[in-house]
């Protein structure tokens, strides 16, 4: 009992298929069909179309100039090469397919949410964009080899490079401590990298 691929390749495309096939379960176990599911692979891939194709559209991007980004744009270098560094691992070492994608969704959804109005914001977008289709292209190879195009990749994207991680971009400037009282979520507080008990207990 199975479903046809060739025909749910003619309803939604290949790369659908392929996305719903390797995200919704680990590769250790047998994977549920699910309309629904096949219909959200479908919407992520539509709505990082319509992502992508709106940053280009808004025209070309200036060189990224790493050193003299705001904490916004640092944030979002931080993440994207945190995900290029958990989907090198999942797909090479650890083969958990879903799990590299989650993280490239959740990616996407900070991205979407970005204010990209400055220049160098337009700029930490396009190296996003760019990473992310060649994380994806393993999966989704024909949407992912017109975006490449779209975004200005040279030559063919399956002939890319893999993407390496900037690990002078995953320092931290703020850490997140939680704090609970019985179980139950009180406060969560922002503090430097390397702060001490005592100032935590101050704050």
């Amino acid at each position: 009992n199975g479903a046809d691929p060739e025909g749910l390749m003619d309803r939604y495309g290949a790369d659908t298929v392929r996305l719903f096939s390797v995200s919704d379960s680990p590769p250790h176990q047998s994977l549920e069909w699910s309309d629904s599911g096949v219909e959200g692979a479908s919407r992520f891939l539509r709505r990082v179309w319509s992502q992508v194709m709106n940053h280009v559209e808004a025209g070309a991007c200036e060189e990224l100039d790493p050193v003299n980004l705001d904490s916004g744009q640092k944030e979002i270098r931080r993440l994207l090469h945190d995900t290029i560094a958990k989907v090198s691992d999942d797909i090479s070492r650890r083969y958990t397919f879903n799990t590299a994608i989650a993280a490239v969704m959740e990616l996407t959804n900070h991205l979407a949410r970005f204010n990209t109005r400055s220049g160098q914001s337009r700029a930490v977008v396009q190296e996003a964009w760019m990473n992310i289709v060649r994380l994806m292209a393993p999966i989704t190879p024909h949407i992912c080899e017109e975006l490449w195009s779209a975004l200005g990749g040279k030559g063919q994207l399956c002939e890319a490079a893999w993407p390496v991680v900037d690990e002078a971009a995953r320092e931290r400037t703020r850490v997140t401590l939680v704090v609970q009282i019985n179980g139950k979520l009180r406060a969560r507080l922002e503090l430097e990298p390397g702060a001490t008990q005592e100032q935590a207990m101050e704050q």
